[in-house]
């Protein structure tokens, strides 16, 4: 185990609990920049990690009633299938190692600077929902549904290839889906949704050959702790402070991993 692993663990870790965000969109581009590792093998291992750390807050908001279950079957009647596609697709192409570290490169880049500015305008698409009678703009409860699967879709396949979407993307997809919605349900669906999403598609990786398991367990050492002591200090850190800080890492990073080669 490198003891650098487990330290970037503790810091994503720490980031994820007082922010909500961070995991993946910070974690697969630390992995492939800071260290080296292959892009492929990197959202592989991210996923995994995702899915166990993000079991315990699901966990809680479970027992705290702030999940929407109707919302999370319709994101997972999409997410599912995609993520299985996507594993399926990646196993019958049998692309080189060159081409498919290009394609998860990209993807990688792209969920990163849509996330960054997803984080920015996450305020203003709230308050676009809302009339100045102070009612809501809502889609039809008709095409709800089948906007809600197809939004699982996207995501799922999202996640599948870089590891990102299923926290600030899938989040700022339900607030605007489900303007009436908590936050605080908002939050705990997408986190529900994001635990069995982020294992289908970890263990997919895993059929695959891309998964680290020494590296894995390094990070998790670093990251329970990590999300622990965040959880405890959010709430004496504002929101608003954190949001627009992490919004610009993450735009930097994207135009980094653009770039990269």
């Amino acid at each position: 185990m490198n003891w650098l692993y487990t330290l970037s663990g503790f810091a994503v870790g720490l980031i994820v609990g007082l922010t909500g965000v961070g995991g993946g969109s910070l974690m697969t581009p630390l992995l492939v920049l800071f260290f080296g590792v292959s892009p492929v093998t990197a959202v592989g291992t991210d996923l995994l990690y995702a899915s166990l750390t993000k079991t315990m807050g699901g966990w809680v908001h479970g027992r705290k009633g702030t999940v929407d279950w109707k919302v999370v079957v319709l994101l997972s009647l999409g997410s599912f299938p995609a993520a299985l596609a996507t594993i399926a697709m990646l196993k019958y192409l049998a692309l080189d190692e060159k081409t498919l570290r290009g394609l998860v490169t990209e993807v990688l880049s792209v969920a990163l600077l849509t996330t960054a500015i997803a984080l920015l305008l996450k305020d203003l698409i709230k308050k676009i929902a809302l009339r100045q009678d102070g009612s809501v703009y809502e889609l039809h409860h008709r095409y709800l549904p089948s906007a809600t699967i197809a939004t699982g879709v996207i995501v799922g396949t999202l996640v599948t290839i870089s590891s990102i979407g299923a926290g600030v993307l899938g989040t700022v997809a339900l607030l605007f889906l489900y303007p009436r919605m908590p936050s605080v349900k908002v939050v705990g669906t997408d986190i529900v949704h994001a635990v069995p999403l982020t294992a289908v598609a970890g263990m997919g990786h895993m059929a695959l050959g891309t998964v680290n398991y020494v590296l894995l367990g390094s990070l998790l050492l670093g990251s329970l702790p990590g999300i622990y002591i965040g959880s405890h200090l959010s709430a004496k850190v504002p929101e608003k402070v954190l949001r627009p800080i992490l919004a610009s890492m993450l735009l930097l990073i994207g135009l980094k991993m653009a770039f990269y080669k």
